[in-house]
């Protein structure tokens, strides 16, 4: 750092932070203020997983705005991850001429994708929970593991909405409804960024917009939405993270609407996001999104095009590193951009790095990271996320819970002894299959482990790894069920087939298995990643969604031997299954459950834990439904006149919000607080929930809403509020939800957002089908304008 700078105003932390940026900005050559603009992959600045000041000079000799993934992108445990960055702060401090340090970046949609990091539920399965308590406590772990390390902003939360089962992405998300998967973003980033930024980690919503309703189910193609079905539905989530927990960051979609590719889209990315939504954070761009403004996209001609359309489009940082942005200044030149565009990404991004407190706090405790690493109290909340993210989806007879005294049991299926099928794309070290090969289970012959050719992430250090050894500790099925079982219960393990290929060889074992047990627990599903023989993932998008490989061939056989079958899906996409749900007495849904999976599946199996999981999703018959959702328009989800397809259901297999219990709930009558009420006002509706089974159970209890005539079309019904709450066997709560009319909200004909006078019906029950109370009240009056950011989320008090 120059001497001269020593002292200036930016350095006073005792400056407001506007007049520090100000100061700084004014000091900043325009290559310096490019440099802010990009990031810097760790292999560009390190020789052997070591930082190189050397290379580091060569490569970002003006600084760099954040550093890309040093956990994300190595083979490296706590303490090596803190070192790398305290040694790169410390050159940019020092050795550069302004000293200023980077922001580190990570993934962690499902735990911090990171070497020892304590792995949680994939989103799809903490969006199953419907319980956001639980993934604020979640994101409180994340958020001090990434602090141990010196990370201070990760590319997470999801907040797409997809309808489409078909896209491999599925499992990042919060599922299919904007009202469940908003609750879930704000407690996420909440639990993330926390009341002072200062002390959190920024959060990134993605992927600005409409990223899941690509057509054909593909990954990276085109939506084909309509402006209200864009800003009802799939900006929502955004809206509300940004106004409820301050979201601080937003990445852009890799796709298009209406011939805009969403990275060069001011419309979406400065018109929408900062106008309408009142943004006020960074834009961060999906890695290489820039470069497929060119390439891709075909919307510039060469790179200095390509970066003046994203940064006049509201892209402020070039990700996973300065590729295209480096041509800004050539851009400037030849007019294509002007100073002021690139003076105010570089401000937004001096902002938050004064607001993170990094010029004053760049280091961190290299030696206490380990210790915040998977604790036992960290490994407990994640058995305790995949415990209440399974979903009891059938259970004929009361098969379940199975008792632990059994004499005999056979655990069959590829999924059932398997440590990497327990994870999705975004765990570690799934995610480094595609720097280092893909993962050798156990099962499996020795393979190279030499990078696939088809890497998009830069190899560095030397050598291959086998990343099984980098796993921390997970428990499989099996050793579930042997931990959950009596010491008398004999169990007999058949893998029976992969997940892929067409191998059946070791179906006969697995019936074999079957036929002499007193129970069969059939473990199958899909293999997520983003290389190899995945099924779903990024990247991994399905044509058809039943069981992928030989693994129907096995649940087939195992039903025919007449033993009582348990079907456990260990998936993260969502699975077309009726022959399955038509011939097996027992089904349940475990999602992607990461490191305490196998545990918490046995938990629920033997009883020690009553499910209470809901579907974040609706589950389809056949491909040939989707995209399938709840809340449809009222001529969709039908074929007018006969109802059905003439060869199948137009009904989803299981509905949204689905999921039973191994007790019962009766519904009270409902009792609403008003039955007229003025569009600016809110109704009060209470239920009463009782217990009357003879175990305790956890229940779901949904409130959905009906607007019946209104002047543009309205879903049949959308969810409005939700609570998870335990009973013990008797026992009644009322649970009592204050609606707010914003609720109702739509865009009018004209385009304004207005409640609407009329009638609204409320339905209360355990799914989005399973509806046990109606109320009904009118709003009365004059229509109110409101704003999409000022829609109230439903408060729920239970006593």
């Amino acid at each position: 750092m120059d001497d001269s700078v020593k002292d200036a105003p930016y350095r006073d932390a005792t400056r407001a932070v506007p007049e520090r940026v100000r100061d700084l900005t004014s000091r900043m050559t325009t290559e310096e203020k490019i440099a802010q603009l990009g990031a810097a992959w760790p292999p560009q600045i390190a020789t052997k997983r070591a930082f190189d000041p050397a290379r580091a000079a060569e490569a970002i000799p003006h600084g760099i705005g954040h550093i890309t993934r040093i956990a994300g992108s190595g083979i490296m445990g706590p303490q090596d991850v803190a070192r790398f960055a305290n040694h790169a702060q410390r050159w940019l401090v020092e050795a550069t001429r302004l000293g200023i340090p980077a922001i580190i970046h990570e993934e962690s949609c499902a735990g911090f994708c990171a070497e020892g990091a304590t792995q949680f539920p994939q989103s799809i399965g903490l969006a199953a929970t419907w319980n956001p308590n639980l993934v604020e406590q979640i994101a409180g772990v994340i958020r001090q593991q990434m602090l141990a390390v010196g990370a201070r902003h990760t590319l997470a939360p999801v907040l797409d909405i997809v309808r489409d089962a078909r896209w491999g992405r599925v499992e990042e998300t919060y599922g299919e409804d904007p009202y469940l998967a908003g609750r879930m973003g704000v407690a996420y980033v909440r639990g993330l960024q926390g009341d002072d930024i200062a002390d959190g980690v920024i959060c990134t919503g993605k992927h600005f917009l409409g990223y899941g309703a690509g057509e054909g189910g593909m990954n990276w193609a085109p939506a084909h939405l309509g402006r209200r079905e864009i800003l009802e539905v799939y900006a929502r989530p955004f809206a509300e993270a940004i106004r409820e927990a301050g979201l601080a960051s937003i990445m852009n979609s890799y796709g298009e609407i209406d011939g805009e590719p969403s990275g060069g889209s001011k419309a979406l990315l400065t018109d929408l996001l900062r106008g309408e939504l009142g943004f006020a954070g960074t834009v961060v761009s999906d890695y290489f999104t820039v470069l497929t403004l060119l390439g891709y996209h075909r919307v510039a001609a060469n790179k200095a095009e390509a970066a003046a359309r994203a940064l006049e489009a509201g892209i402020d940082v070039e990700l996973p590193q300065l590729d295209c942005y480096l041509r800004l200044a050539e851009a400037l030149a030849h007019g294509l951009i002007d100073e002021g565009t690139i003076d105010r990404a570089c401000e937004r991004v001096l902002r938050q790095k004064f607001e993170l407190g990094l010029f004053e706090r760049p280091f961190v405790d290299e030696d206490a990271a380990a210790s915040l690493f998977d604790t036992d109290e960290q490994r407990t909340l994640a058995r305790r996320a995949a415990q209440e993210s399974i979903v009891l989806l059938k259970n004929e007879g009361g098969l379940l819970p199975l008792s632990p005294d059994a004499s005999r049991i056979a655990v069959i299926g590829p999924a059932a002894n398997s440590a990497r099928l327990l994870q999705g794309d975004y765990h570690y070290p799934t995610h480094l299959e595609e720097t280092y090969g893909l993962i050798r289970e156990p099962h499996e012959e020795q393979r190279p482990t030499e990078p696939p050719e088809s890497t998009l992430l830069p190899t560095w250090g030397t050598g291959s790894v086998d990343l099984s050894e980098r796993f921390v500790r997970h428990v499989t099925l099996l050793e579930g069920i042997g931990a959950a079982a009596s010491a008398e219960t004999e169990i007999v393990y058949a893998r029976g087939c992969n997940t892929y290929g067409e191998d059946r060889s070791g179906i006969a074992e697995a019936v074999e298995a079957a036929k002499q047990a007193e129970t069969a627990i059939v473990c199958v599903g899909t293999r997520s990643g983003l290389t190899g023989p995945a099924s779903s993932g990024e990247m991994t998008d399905r044509a058809d969604l039943g069981l992928p490989g030989p693994q129907q061939a096995l649940v087939d056989a195992v039903l025919a031997t007449g033993t009582p079958v348990v079907v456990v899906l260990v998936n993260g996409g969502v699975l077309a299954i009726p022959e399955i749900a038509e011939r097996a007495p027992a089904i349940v849904e475990a999602w992607l459950p990461a490191e305490e999976g196998g545990a918490a599946i046995a938990d629920v199996l033997f009883g020690k834990v009553n499910p209470a999981g809901r579907l974040p999703v609706s589950m389809p018959r056949s491909v040939g439904q989707v995209p399938l959702f709840y809340n449809h328009k009222p001529s969709g989800g039908r074929s007018n006149i006969r109802g059905s397809y003439v060869d199948s259901p137009s009904t989803p297999l299981y509905p949204f919000g689905h999921g039973l219990s191994y007790t019962s709930f009766e519904y009270g009558p409902a009792e609403i607080s008003k039955t007229e009420v003025s569009a600016d006002g809110a109704v009060d509706v209470t239920v009463p929930v009782t217990n009357v089974g003879k175990r305790a159970g956890e229940e779901v209890v949904q409130l959905y809403l009906q607007d019946r005539v209104a002047t543009i079309t309205r879903p049949v019904k959308q969810l409005a509020g939700f609570v998870r709450i335990a009973l013990e066997a008797g026992q009644t709560r009322r649970v009592t939800f204050r609606v707010d009319m914003s609720q109702l909200a739509f865009y009018g004909r004209d385009m304004r957002f207005i409640v609407e006078p009329g009638e609204v019906d409320v339905m209360i029950g355990a799914s989005s089908e399973d509806i046990h109370q109606h109320v009904r009240f009118s709003i009365t009056g004059e229509k109110r304008e409101v704003k999409l950011p000022e829609v109230k989320p439903t408060a729920v008090e239970v006593t």
